[in-house]
């Protein structure tokens, strides 16, 4: 089969490899239609994330139809569309039991490298390094599902790939995101990065009741799209001051809920400590830049809440932690419960509550995947977010 495997830095390859076999009982092969380009795959583009090796395939936001069952799976059969989420957890654990999905306790079998980096593993995730389980990814014309009694929900007869295929990631992530920050009806919810993951924090910000949406970056289309999709107020982050503009529009108090979907490689910002940050990861002095976490410590209000959906991959520096203790902080964060939210928010897609769709600007076949790495890493042509058609129809 083709598949987009890593290679080094910004050196992605649409390589032939072996088709995927099934290995355990409860494992289905799901032939992809339809695959999609996350902003934390970018932070493997460009070489940010350890213990990837050429050849790995990478890829996590993947769906398509069961072509074969292991001999334990009761919850599909041979036919079914189905959307995989990027999380792979046993349903049986004491992590997963408290629906903390993404935690799981067994399913990463390079447990023991994680410990190391972590204290703890998490759960194991397609496509993204041995860190996490080196589990072949998603962006290929097949792909081994493990635990597929718990994983992946079935497509409802009638609904196209693009309203669906985001349950596999960004859109449990935003909605995680704003359930994290703790939302209470009138807040005002500040929300740091208009990618992807940003744009659904901002729609689901407005489901838990938020009175305010105020999106923040430096990307035209990014901030267009959200004030225009999402119903938020923008700050242009190249040309305003976040921390004052923010104190201007909440009467000096800052924002109730602060949302950081940036994550390791903030572009978002000018000031000193973007430069610093980025002399210091250029001689592995540290491996994220932190600096739209700095600026939400710094505008959350008073006895508010941070929630971290972005990714981040190790050490960060110069954090305002006194800012943060003084003020009374709170922070929520972690990769995504996937699993836990697949069934309310399919229903809110079938419903016509959402249509998910609306972030795709570029669609193209797996074949040019290399190519649209690079569109999506240098926002060019406006691209926000990219799917992939592996059977080549677009």
């Amino acid at each position: 089969m083709k598949a987009v495997c890593w290679h080094g830095k910004e050196d992605m390859r649409v390589d032939t490899v072996p088709d995927p076999q099934i290995l355990n009982p409860d494992d289905i092969i799901v032939k992809i239609t339809s695959t999609a380009i996350c902003g934390s795959d970018l932070h493997l583009y460009g070489g940010f994330m350890p213990t990837m090796e050429a050849g790995d395939i990478v890829g996590h936001e993947p769906m398509g139809e069961v072509v074969e069952l292991g001999s334990a799976v009761t919850k599909f059969k041979v036919g079914d569309r189905v959307v995989v989420p990027f999380t792979i957890a046993c349903g049986e654990c004491f992590f997963c039991k408290k629906t903390l999905y993404s935690l799981c306790d067994t399913t990463n079998p390079n447990y023991e490298m994680a410990r190391k980096a972590m204290g703890q593993s998490p759960a194991g995730l397609f496509g993204y390094s041995h860190l996490m389980g080196a589990f072949p990814g998603g962006q290929a014309e097949y792909l081994r599902v493990p635990k597929a009694n718990v994983g992946p929900i079935k497509v409802p007869d009638g609904i196209p790939d693009e309203k669906v295929l985001f349950l596999s990631d960004i859109f449990p992530t935003g909605y995680m995101a704003a359930e994290n920050a703790e939302i209470e009806p009138g807040d005002t919810v500040a929300v740091w990065g208009c990618g992807p993951v940003g744009q659904f924090s901002i729609q689901s910000a407005w489901m838990f009741g938020a009175g305010r949406v105020i999106a923040i970056d430096l990307v035209p289309e990014r901030l267009q799209m959200a004030q225009q999709k999402g119903k938020a107020e923008i700050i242009n982050a190249d040309k305003e001051k976040v921390h004052e503009r923010l104190m201007e529009m909440t009467n000096g108090r800052g924002p109730d809920r602060c949302i950081e979907a940036v994550g390791t490689e903030a572009h978002v910002g000018t000031g000193i400590d973007t430069y610093l940050d980025r002399a210091k990861q250029a001689v592995m002095l540290e491996t994220d830049r932190p600096h739209v976490l700095r600026q939400a410590i710094m505008c959350c209000r008073k006895g508010g809440t941070i929630s971290v959906p972005g990714v981040y991959i190790s050490m960060v520096d110069k954090i305002p932690f006194g800012a943060a203790m003084n003020k009374g902080l709170t922070f929520k964060m972690g990769q995504t419960h996937v699993q836990r939210y697949l069934p309310t928010l399919m229903q809110k897609i079938v419903d016509g509550e959402i249509d998910p769709s609306f972030v795709i600007t570029h669609r193209a076949p797996l074949q040019v995947a290399p190519e649209m790495y690079k569109t999506f890493r240098d926002k060019k042509d406006g691209c926000i977010k990219v799917v992939l058609k592996p059977g080549g129809v677009v």
